[in-house]
């Protein structure tokens, strides 16, 4: 352990660096003002993911947060409600901009590891009458991020996209590690990205791009989403500088997700060491998320003392810690990281139930 790097960084897959090899890329790129959509590189990078995702067109855009809501804004009107899971990325973590920026309701449903069922979306469906607000989208997370990167079957996208088809209304695709949920299953890109009338994909998770998203879909839809990028100032001039990262990880880094899967896969043996540790979701793909209201203690708790101990995680809600694998952290560091976790996590929960302890509630601090 002496040799690793410390501290041991699980809190994102976002925390990742661009390679020496990844910075060659972006420093050699060939550049113009995108736009004027005189970017060399830019036009390559939304070709490719284009191709990839079996749409018409694509656009480059600085965020994954600004990816979803010009997709949102593109496809519906102010006023109306979006179907959505309710651990959404769209409804916990993007500053509320679907309300701020686009006038949009979110209609959260309960869905077992992030999944909507098809019947559940029906019934959410609003009657078209005056009262109501106008039901327009489904919102789809593929992996799904708050529920511990698990992954919607194909068969059930397909399903959920029928129903909505069925009753008029648009899909929406948050396929943010997308990437993670084609190398788990064999499921081409394009087989997801089908059922959606739009479809948003990240560089800098899983893919170690330092910045970019990408979203796609009809030409028309792209190009009113271009329009739209402009009025929320995501419009970038000599983007080819960070959409050659992007090129590189789409070119390198995609297959070799397998490996942080697998180091999820390990990171669940240590902690299923831990008693009163409970792994909440099926560990798919790198993303870990443990209640620890058995502990006696609250996330923010277990976050602090591993955070002592040289670990880095994140509290994902008041009784749940979450964990996220990438290409930055070594099956060593993760073996490291569990050790010290089962070690520190079995210390704190002696410390609170041991002999003269005060009685404690679940998520006490």
């Amino acid at each position: 352990m002496s040799s690793l790097d410390f501290p041991i960084d699980l809190r994102s897959d976002t925390v990742t660096k661009p390679s020496l090899a990844m910075r060659k890329a972006m420093a050699e790129a060939p550049v113009g003002d995108d736009v004027y959509r005189e970017d060399p590189t830019v036009r390559e990078l939304e070709e490719r993911v284009a191709a990839v995702l079996g749409k018409e067109a694509a656009l480059f855009v600085p965020s994954g947060t600004m990816s979803n809501q010009l997709c949102l804004r593109t496809l519906t009107r102010p006023g109306d409600e979006v179907i959505c899971h309710e651990d959404a990325h769209i409804l916990h973590y993007e500053g509320g901009s679907a309300a701020a920026l686009c006038g949009l309701q979110l209609r959260p449903l309960p869905g077992e590891h992030g999944i909507l069922a098809p019947e559940a979306v029906v019934r959410a469906i609003r009657p078209a009458a005056e009262h109501f607000a106008r039901t327009a989208l489904v919102e789809i997370e593929n992996t799904h991020n708050r529920c511990g990167g698990t992954v919607w079957p194909l068969p059930a996208v397909q399903a959920v996209a029928e129903v909505a088809r069925t009753h008029g209304l648009k899909v929406h695709l948050d396929g943010a590690r997308l990437w993670n949920a084609h190398v788990a299953t064999g499921v081409p890109l394009a087989a997801y990205a089908a059922a959606a009338d739009s479809v948003s994909v990240c560089f800098s998770k899983g893919l170690g791009a330092p910045v970019g998203s990408a979203l796609a879909g009809t030409r028309e839809f792209v190009e009113e989403a271009r329009r739209n990028r402009k009025k929320y100032g995501g419009a970038m001039r000599q983007a080819g500088i960070i959409a050659a990262g992007a090129l590189y990880a789409l070119g390198h880094n995609v297959a070799r997700l397998a490996e942080d899967h697998e180091k999820a896969a390990l990171l669940a043996r240590y902690l299923q060491e831990v008693p009163g540790l409970q792994i909440v979701h099926p560990v798919q793909t790198n993303i870990l998320i443990v209640e620890v209201a058995h502990l006696g203690v609250s996330a923010e708790r277990v976050v602090e003392t591993l955070r002592g101990h040289g670990v880095l995680c994140g509290a994902a809600s008041f009784e749940r810690v979450r964990f996220v694998t990438h290409l930055d952290v070594s099956f060593a560091a993760v073996r490291a990281a569990g050790e010290i976790v089962v070690r520190a996590l079995s210390g704190l929960r002696a410390d609170m139930h041991g002999p003269g302890a005060e009685p404690r509630g679940p998520g006490s601090p």
